[in-house]
């Protein structure tokens, strides 16, 4: 086989793999989908602290003296 056939026969076969763009759509699809389940996670778990600010309250006036004050802060 000489170069200008292997050229052709590459061409030719190039133009049968259709739309690539198209073909891969499916995974921007999958991503949007997994990302927006990960971000309605994320907002779920918005002002959870301050939900049962009572009962933190009543826990932190009850355990006020088992809090060690060594200054580190842990």
């Amino acid at each position: 086989m000489t170069l200008a056939t292997i050229i052709a026969i590459a061409a030719e076969e190039a133009e049968h793999t259709g739309n690539v763009a198209l073909e891969t759509v499916g995974y921007g699809i999958v991503a949007v989908v997994v990302f927006a389940a990960l971000a309605l996670v994320t907002l779920s778990y918005r002002n959870v602290a301050n939900r049962h600010s009572h009962k933190a309250e009543a826990y932190a006036k009850a355990h006020a003296n088992d809090v060690q004050r060594s200054g580190h802060g842990h």
